[in-house]
């Protein structure tokens, strides 16, 4: 026996927020010395509602009535980034669930959010389904863009917990080489959360958290060789369990 509902029921959706961190360059092919920024991944509407506007790409989650009744939350999620942008990704992290009257002018709707975390250089976009065109904005430049919905805000609530995150968590370090310098990672610290940070307060503070290991020192340089280093899991376990936060 089938069972219905007395009551209207809201529509479903999921959006994607991929930042990727990248080079402050449109060309594929960056100069070593380009400086990285933080970037989100945005599509251009192609049909109503907000025609022409710009987006996180997403869309409504598959339900039937039959069998297991549709599709995972986070599988839709997938499924409409690659579908849209043509970008996969290994990971999704669920970020939040907005809900507010009035959001789509197509009727009640929910959408849970998720993010991501990639290197954009790894991840050509290219604008397929309902998307005109694709695009990798740098995050500085999103607080005055035009979105459709109220995908502003979620982009904000994305880049707040991110920036959150990057205090507590070694979320970042996959984006870099295996032996990096500590300037390239405070380009990486600075890239994410939006701002400068003091070179010397930057080292003296990465370095007394203990998760660094020195890996050698730059070769073939045409300047003062800098020192190398890895990302030591183990240390950032054990200091996990101690408690911290890098504050920078």
């Amino acid at each position: 026996m089938a069972f219905t509902y007395e009551y209207p029921r809201p529509q479903v959706t999921v959006d994607c927020v991929v930042f990727g961190i990248g080079p402050d360059t449109e060309e594929e092919a960056a100069p070593e010395s380009a400086r990285l920024v933080c970037k989100v991944l945005l599509i251009q509407r192609k049909g109503e509602p907000h025609k022409g506007r710009w987006a996180l790409p997403g869309g409504f989650v598959e339900v039937t009535d039959e069998g297991d009744q549709g599709e995972d939350l986070e599988a839709a999620a997938h499924r409409e980034l690659k579908e849209e942008t043509g970008v996969e990704v290994d990971y999704l992290e669920q970020l939040y669930t907005f809900g507010a009257p009035g959001r789509d002018p197509r009727g009640r709707t929910i959408t849970v959010a998720y993010y991501a975390l990639v290197r954009s250089t790894d991840h050509v976009a290219r604008a397929a389904d309902d998307a005109a065109a694709v695009r990798w904005l740098p995050l500085g430049g999103a607080a005055g863009f035009s979105f459709a919905f109220d995908h502003a805000d979620v982009v904000r609530k994305a880049t707040e917990r991110l920036q959150a995150k990057v205090r507590y968590a070694p979320i970042g370090f996959n984006l870099l080489p295996p032996k990096f310098t500590l300037s390239e990672l405070q380009h990486l610290y600075e890239a994410i959360l939006l701002r400068d940070l003091d070179k010397r307060n930057f080292r003296k503070r990465i370095l007394a958290m203990g998760i660094l290991a020195e890996a050698g020192r730059q070769e073939n340089v045409p300047h003062r060789a800098a020192t190398l280093y890895r990302f030591d899991k183990r240390a950032y376990d054990r200091a996990v369990k101690q408690g911290f936060n890098f504050e920078v």
